[in-house]
């Protein structure tokens, strides 16, 4: 019973996931509807990229950009290659998958440079650069993938509404970067050992690892329905090739997913809450789309205010912009905080400690562009 209460301890939002939804199963006792509005494609994602990905750490395979930001001598320009990476990428491969592409690299880069302090602030931006640059592109998240389907508009027209403040956001993050190293803005670091070198006689598993990585990015990218067909693929695979590796993946994450996804299922699916939602929401979208957000997640509450809503730029301005505020505000920012605990076991609170104070400072800064531009007509 200890060792239970430890774990639990330790795993704070994947207690506070289970909670909630126990909660909202309490209020909104489960149907078969629960099984159908489980986004198990995203899990299904997830637990190919996390597997894939944990491969990719044992196997070195992103050895080039370790090298590539290892040869960076400024904190600053390494700082702005980690984080833009993240803004960048975040746009094509959706934010929680640049997330778990650079983060484990920012660690390995700051703990081998000696530059370890400046780890929390940094994720911390990255987590930002995650959530601003992917709201730029219909597929960057997927409250915009849900959102851009049911706008009727083309990809142009959404590009440019979300243009503004992605942009906005970008020189923002310049702005905190120089402001992070403001005391020391030619503080150098070196961290050209952090490329451990590819053993020869794994080649072929960095081979097959690459090109499951190809596969899962094709599965985001072109939205197919045989998403089920690519997990089958990639596990299987790596039960043939590599069966060690499903010891070391973080499926503590994945159920944390699967929580949240039930309690939204379930607070969506209560009829006195969606009979005052339906009363509350119209002209209110952005504020309710942020607040809402740190109950269930941008996703789900998206999912939940769109048919009461009459001002679509609020709701998916609002949507993009929840992140900011809390962990739960986005779920790419509950895979930036399990990878940090993983590495530094008990140090959540401290992870929390920064990553709000960074995102509040973000948002405090971003929160009246974005209502302005609400009033901006999508249609």
């Amino acid at each position: 019973m200890k060792a239970i209460l430890r774990f639990f301890k330790k795993e704070l939002m994947l207690t506070l996931s289970l909670l909630a939804a126990v909660i909202a199963l309490i209020i909104t006792p489960p149907t078969k509807k629960l099984l159908t509005d489980i986004d198990w494609r995203t899990l299904g994602t997830l637990l190919m990229m996390l597997c894939v990905l944990e491969g990719f750490k044992q196997e070195n395979v992103l050895r080039p950009v370790v090298k590539l930001a290892g040869g960076i001598k400024k904190m600053t320009l390494m700082t702005l290659f980690l984080i833009f990476g993240v803004f960048f990428t975040s746009m094509f491969v959706t934010n929680d998958v640049s997330l778990i592409i650079f983060v484990p690299l920012t660690i390995l880069l700051f703990r081998s440079g000696g530059k370890e302090k400046y780890i929390l602030p940094v994720i911390s931006m990255q987590n930002i650069a995650a959530i601003r640059g992917s709201m730029l592109t219909p597929f960057g998240s997927p409250q915009n993938l849900f959102l851009y389907g049911r706008s009727g508009v083309n990809a142009g027209h959404f590009m440019l509404h979300m243009l503004p403040l992605s942009a906005l956001s970008a020189v923002l993050l310049v702005g905190f970067t120089f402001f992070l190293y403001r005391k020391e803005p030619k503080e150098e670091i070196s961290a050209e050992g952090a490329a451990a070198p590819w053993l020869p006689e794994r080649k072929h598993l960095r081979i097959i690892y690459t090109v499951l990585f190809v596969l899962i990015l094709t599965v985001i990218v072109t939205r197919t329905t045989f998403w089920y067909v690519a997990v089958g693929i990639v596990l299987a695979t790596i039960l043939i090739v590599d069966r060690r590796l499903f010891l070391k993946v973080d499926y503590v994450l994945i159920i944390t997913f699967l929580c949240f996804f039930i309690f939204s299922s379930s607070i969506a699916g209560n009829a006195a809450i969606s009979s005052f939602l339906s009363r509350a929401v119209a002209g209110r979208e952005y504020w309710w789309a942020i607040g809402l957000s740190q109950l269930i997640s941008n996703v789900p509450a998206s999912i939940v205010l769109y048919p009461f809503t009459q001002n679509f730029a609020g709701l998916i301005y609002g949507a993009d912009t929840a992140g900011l505020c809390s962990l739960i505000g986005s779920l790419a920012s509950v895979i930036n905080y399990r990878i940090y605990v993983r590495e530094y076991p008990g140090n959540g609170g401290k992870f929390i400690k920064t990553f709000t104070f960074v995102s509040w400072a973000f948002f405090a800064i971003v929160v009246v562009p974005g209502l302005l531009l609400s009033y901006w007509p999508f249609f």
